[in-house]
């Protein structure tokens, strides 16, 4: 299994931004996609944003769209998700996944078979 590894959340005001990276181990984690997912008290995991690492397909949750943006940089098996605009709502375990069987257009949760261990993102407002 791809490790992956979380960091850059924080506390942040409301408008605030953040960038979190998603750091992986192996060859093979360009090929594969990687997404964003995120999970408040109380709720289940969601879809935050995905990417094809064998291309430059994204794709976004309506809730972050034009506020959020995905990025990876093959060379360093490094994936990112630039928060801006935050809002209190966007308060949340912020979790990096990569899916082996490439799924694109993105699959559900189900579907990531790699997992980081999570991040803290708290808004204030």
């Amino acid at each position: 299994q791809v490790q992956l590894i979380e960091s850059g959340g924080g506390l942040v005001q409301a408008g605030g931004s953040l960038r979190l990276s998603c750091a992986a181990s192996g060859r093979t984690f360009s090929s594969y996609t990687v997404a964003w997912f995120r999970q408040a008290p109380g709720k289940e995991r969601e879809f935050v944003a995905a990417i094809s690492w064998s291309g430059q397909s994204t794709d976004y949750a309506d809730s972050v769209k034009g506020r959020f943006t995905i990025s990876r940089d093959n060379a360093k098996n490094t994936a990112y998700l630039q928060m801006n605009s935050l809002k209190p709502e966007d308060t949340a375990v912020y979790y990096c996944a990569a899916d082996s069987q490439r799924h694109f257009p993105p699959g559900g949760v189900l579907a990531y078979d790699n997992w980081g261990q999570g991040t803290q993102v708290t808004v204030s407002s």
